[in-house]
Order: C-alpha cells, then structure tokens, then sequence
C-alpha cells in the first residue's frame, strides 16, 4: 500500500469524511490497495435450503464465468479470484480453449486475477479427504490436481494460489489418525509450494474452524496453518508458503484478526492473501457483506495490515444469497475502504496511540480512537 505523509494527509482533506461512488475507487487508487473480488461472489449461490439456486428462477440470469467478471467490473473491483475446478473438463483436465476466454474476457473488463483456489471437495471423490485421503491413490490425485491448478494460475496471470481443505477433517472422535492426516498434509503442501516457487507464485493456506467437516478441518486455526507453513518452509529450506486469513473464520474460530497478523509477522510466516466478510463472533460461516458487524474489530485488522506492511490482495469471499450480486460486491467494497480509511487515521498517529498502549490502560487506547471510529 501507498502509506507516507503525503498520502495519509488526504485522510482529512479529500477524504474527510464517508466515502462513498468515485470517492471509493479514488481512494483505493491513491492509497494502493489491491481489492479483489472471488468469482462466485458474482455468481449463482446454492445451500442445502435452496439446492437449485437463489436466482434459478431468474430465466436471464447468467451464471457463465465471463458473465461473472462482467459483474466484478460492474462492481469497480480491479481483481478477481478463480477456483481452478472452473477451467478444467469432467475429466480433470485444463480446457485450454476455456482458459484463452476468461484471458480474452479479464483483458476486456480491464481486469486482473489474483489468486487461484484448489477446489478438492464438490466431487463426492473426495468424501473422506483430499490432500489427507486414507488411500494414497487419491491423495496422490489431489495433489497432482492441485498441481496442475499451479499452472493454471500462472497461466491466467494470478500472482498466488491457496489451498482450502474443505474435504480434510474430521466429523466424530476417534475417525482418524490425527498426527498421520497432518504429516499427510505437510507432504501435500510440500510438493504444492515447491510447484508455486518453481512458478514464481505465492502459497498459503487458509484455515477454518469446521464446515463442511463438523468436527475440524486439518487446519482450523492461523496457528496450526502457520506451524504447517513452517513445517513445510523448513522441508524446502526457504521461506515459500504463508497462510491466507479470511476474516469471516477469525470470527468463527473467536480470534481477534489483527491478532493473527502480528503473530504471523513474530514467527516469519508470510500472508499469501486475505478473504474479506462479515460474520457475528463465534458465528458460522456467514460469508455475508464485509463490515456489516463489528467495525472495531475490522478497523483493527485493517491497521494491523498498514502496521505490519501487508502489500498483498484483499478479496472478497462472500455469499449474497439474497441479495444482488454487483451492489453486494459493491457495499463490502465501500465498506471496507471506510474502514480502511479509519485504519489509516489511526495509523498516522500511531505515536500517541503507542504511549497509550505502554500505559495498559484500556481507556487510554479507546480515548485516542473513539471519535476516528464513530466519525472518522
């Protein structure tokens, strides 16, 4: 991001006050913020409430990816996230001719992708895992899945490409083997972000608390996916994989986001890409409009990625069942960068919010940010 003196004294001039249409997009613009969109935010949205589809009565409804990053354009989002699973055919192969469309259609709406998500969990194949699958037939199809995945994200441009294990988990006590499934797991990532460094791609992990694994997935917290990371750093002898937050399971699992980010910076694992929504505290995955919930906890996030130099994509991962798409896309959008914006008032005077923090007096802290949360 662009964070000197010169930009942050826009904050009470240009941008005093909300932000909101052309002041949004001037906003990211100026402070060079990468925001991005994942293509089935702009899509149709199915649950097991509604397993036809939200807009399947909707005959002009367009569900086709090209219609998908039309509306991310719509939304004036400048990136936009793939599952890899969109590219290839029935038989698990890269549909190049597809790949030159969506290249065709990113070029036409002046679009970039970002980041490449491995999709190891809609085929029934993958019932009792992916990359942690107790028949190593299956893990060795996953991973090469996921390799080929890596390709594929160079191929359309993106810049890093995350794993999240839907499929890899547990749902009772007792199911599995729980130190045999993580060696598993560290293996699979191995070959995976050795493929990424090879490509010149960032690697990561996103965690999640549970769901669809009722028990927990593999990686259920930034802790464990960072001990993953460094397990497979230490495997590679260098520094490739990272973790991928998304600000919704922070929620789900009761961290505090910013938390997470500080830890990651104290251990030397690197941030591979950010998911940004909104979900209550110890909630489930709601995946709903970012910055709809608690916006101290937001805002505090968003400055622990100013404070600790994040200069990576956020991404909106959202499911707007019931709402449009592109005015969805558009509200986190507008959201976030207002509170972003907060983040950043509070970041040029870190000096006094710093004396305030060494006092340990909470109403200290609150003094220096409260009128920068409720008016800034």
């Amino acid at each position: 991001m662009k964070v000197d003196t010169t930009t942050l004294s826009l904050l009470d001039s240009k941008y005093d006050g909300y932000l909101e249409g052309e002041l949004v997009d001037e906003f990211i613009q100026d402070f060079g913020i990468h925001f991005a969109a994942g293509h089935w935010c702009a899509g149709e949205f199915f649950d097991r409430f509604c397993p036809v589809g939200y807009n399947s009565n909707d005959p002009s409804f367009d569900d086709s990816i090209v219609a998908q990053i039309e509306r991310v354009s719509k939304a004036g989002i400048s990136g936009i996230e793939f599952h890899e699973k969109v590219f290839i055919d029935s038989a698990y192969q890269k549909d190049p001719s597809f790949i030159a469309s969506v290249k065709d259609a990113l070029e036409v709406n002046k679009i970039v992708a970002t980041n490449m998500n491995m999709n190891t969990w809609t085929d029934p194949k993958w019932k009792y895992g992916g990359v942690t699958h107790p028949d190593s037939k299956v893990r060795m199809e996953c991973i090469q899945l996921c390799l080929q995945g890596v390709e594929i994200a160079k191929e359309v441009g993106c810049v890093s490409c995350n794993l999240w294990p839907g499929s890899d988990g547990w749902d009772y006590h007792f199911e599995v083997d729980y130190g045999k499934r993580l060696s598993w797991y560290i293996e699979g990532c191995t070959e995976i972000a050795a493929k990424c460094d090879q490509l010149g791609l960032k690697f990561g992990t996103e965690p999640k608390q549970k769901e669809p694994r009722e028990g927990n997935m593999i990686v259920n917290t930034v802790a464990k996916a960072a001990l993953v990371a460094k397990e497979v750093n230490k495997n590679l002898g260098k520094t490739v994989m990272g973790v991928v937050i998304d600000y919704g399971h922070e929620q789900m699992v009761g961290n505090t986001p910013a938390d997470s980010l500080y830890m990651l910076k104290r251990v030397g694992v690197p941030i591979a890409n950010f998911h940004i929504n909104g979900a209550k505290f110890n909630s489930n995955d709601e995946d709903r409009i970012a910055g709809t919930d608690d916006i101290w906890r937001l805002v505090e996030f968003c400055y622990a990625a100013v404070d600790t130099s994040y200069d990576g994509w956020f991404g909106e991962d959202q499911f707007t069942y019931r709402t449009e798409q592109v005015r969805s896309m558009r509200l986190s959008l507008e959201f976030f960068a207002n509170c972003m914006k907060k983040a950043l008032k509070i970041y040029a005077r870190k000096p006094v919010l710093d004396s305030a923090m060494s006092t340990g007096d909470a109403a200290n802290t609150i003094e220096v940010v409260k009128k920068i949360i409720y008016n800034g």
